[in-house]
């Protein structure tokens, strides 16, 4: 009886776990937050996902700021053709 008790504490603790990375792994999704906590997991279970979004991640930080609305692109100066 008591290998039975032993087994279903271990059973219970692992799914306690993967219950708990799995709502983390939702709740990361969801507000686009955490990578850095679902990274390393990611990494092990599913790695073209993970070089997938290092290089979104990569490829974000080099994009250039869009203009304000109805203004002049910054640096450029008045745009007329001086003499």
């Amino acid at each position: 009886m008591a290998d039975v008790l032993i087994l279903l504490v271990f059973a219970g603790c692992v799914a306690a776990i993967l219950g708990i990375l799995w709502w983390l792994g939702a709740r990361v999704r969801r507000r686009g937050v955490g990578a850095e906590v679902m990274g390393p997991f990611e990494e092990i279970w599913h790695p073209a996902a993970h070089r997938f979004r290092t290089e979104i991640r990569v490829q974000e930080a080099r994009m250039l700021p869009t203009p304000p609305q109805g203004g002049r692109p910054s640096g450029q100066g008045s745009g007329g053709a001086a003499g």
